[in-house]
């Protein structure tokens, strides 16, 4: 079969090994960036722009996740690794989407279940292809998918278990407006059946849009009637599990995380002790609210994985004490007007950079909040400086930037080792 790869980063690299692995493929690769590791002389790679467009001739187009369909044309079939994974795993998938939580909820999923025993495999958006594992994963094993947009995008099948977190303006720097960004996340229950369950952010209006036309057993977390926080404890319906406190993670947002995981273990487990240790031994994901240092009474703290508006906010809710919030970065297509009116309510200070900083800033001073200040062409030393030197102590600072990390840095984690860095760096 001639298959074209298109795209090759980390995704693209697997998909070329899995595909490769049949000697029968005849594979090349299609790329509109010069790619910086040696070519094999029996791999055939097509660099350049446009390059997808001229893909006419393969039997299959297997597009990286970020790869808009619509700049794809070629008169085979197109196709994904999800697709792929999800026609050939024989293992029950939980899928969970969302913009903000996904890792956290898929990780807090996973911790559970391992402890109830299951034989668990997390892959997916948070970092593990999952064409990579598909051959070790046996029928009665559980895999845990978390899932962007861009994965679900073209998906021709649905997990058994869906999970849709709260959903906001996300990439529409490449998705074409919010109904196409809502579409592709519908696609998690699309092909949902009765006997499947979907458990979504009844308070979030894209999730319930989405549920609404669900064939699936229908779940809205936080409902009284399962998994919930009542008093400070986490129960499910009736049936206290264990206090909030558990958690090692920071956020009440993750209150809210935790009742969507636990309702997804619930058809596994319903073992109380399971499930607190389960919650206790998820100690966090890096860049997501990552505590870096305390330095002179003023606690600092890495969330760059935060490239939405309402992740920002999320992280400025999660402390009560004096603030000074990093924000800005490239542009995602995002509307900064509740993140504005809800600086107003904290004792906060913003330091905003990159190409956003001017539409931070806009939204700011429409919403008549002034305590900001734009650095150009800014160094996250700099940054870090000028953040040490307005706050108070007692008080946090926060890289929840609201934005995407493109042009300052190479990605968000490169932006929050950056930002780690300089904290270790402070006097």
């Amino acid at each position: 079969m001639k298959i074209a790869i298109a795209g090759y980063g980390v995704e693209g690299e697997s998909n070329y090994r899995y595909w490769s692995a049949d000697p029968k493929n005849e594979i090349t690769i299609f790329d509109e960036n010069k790619l910086d590791i040696p070519e094999p002389d029996k791999r055939f790679a097509i660099i350049g722009t446009g390059v997808f467009t001229q893909m006419n001739g393969y039997d299959l187009v297997v597009r990286t996740a970020g790869l808009a369909l619509r700049k794809i044309v070629t008169d085979g079939k197109i196709w994904s690794a999800t697709n792929e994974f999800f026609a050939k795993c024989s293992a029950q998938i939980i899928g969970v989407t969302g913009s903000k939580g996904k890792g956290t909820t898929a990780s807090l999923i996973t911790s559970i279940l391992r402890v109830a025993g299951k034989k668990v495999w997390l892959v997916g958006n948070i970092g593990t292809p999952a064409l990579d594992v598909i051959d070790q994963i046996a029928v009665n094993d559980i895999v845990v998918y978390e899932l962007s947009s861009f994965q679900l995008w073209d998906l021709k099948k649905s997990p058994h278990v869906a999970v849709i977190l709260f959903i906001e303006q996300e990439h529409l720097d490449v998705h074409v407006d919010m109904a196409e960004y809502v579409n592709a996340k519908s696609n998690i229950t699309n092909y949902q059946k009765a006997g499947d369950i979907l458990i979504y952010n009844q308070f979030n209006a894209y999730a319930s849009e989405i549920a609404r036309t669900s064939k699936a057993k229908i779940i809205g977390y936080t409902d009284v009637k399962t998994a919930h926080v009542s008093n400070g404890h986490f129960y499910y319906g009736e049936q206290k599990i264990c206090s909030v406190n558990t958690l090692q993670i920071i956020g009440r947002h993750n209150f809210d995380n935790s009742c969507a995981a636990i309702d997804a273990v619930w058809e596994h487990t319903h073992d109380t002790e399971v499930m607190e240790r389960g919650l206790h031994d998820f100690k966090g994901l890096p860049h997501r609210l990552q505590f870096v240092r305390e330095v002179a009474g003023i606690k600092y703290y890495d969330d760059s994985i935060a490239t939405t508006p309402g992740s920002a906010i999320a992280a400025l809710q999660s402390f009560d004490t004096s603030k000074v919030i990093i924000l800005g970065g490239s542009s995602k297509g995002s509307d900064f007007r509740d993140l504005a009116k809800e600086l107003n309510q904290h004792d906060v200070k913003a330091i905003l950079i990159g190409d956003e900083a001017t539409n931070i800033a806009e939204s700011c001073n429409a919403a008549g909040f002034t305590e900001y200040q734009i650095i150009n062409h800014a160094v996250m030393s700099d940054v870090v400086n000028l953040a040490q030197s307005i706050s108070i102590p007692n008080g946090v600072v926060l890289l929840s930037p609201a934005s995407a990390s493109f042009g300052l840095f190479k990605n968000y984690a490169d932006r929050g080792e950056q930002f780690k860095t300089a904290v270790e760096m402070l006097q």
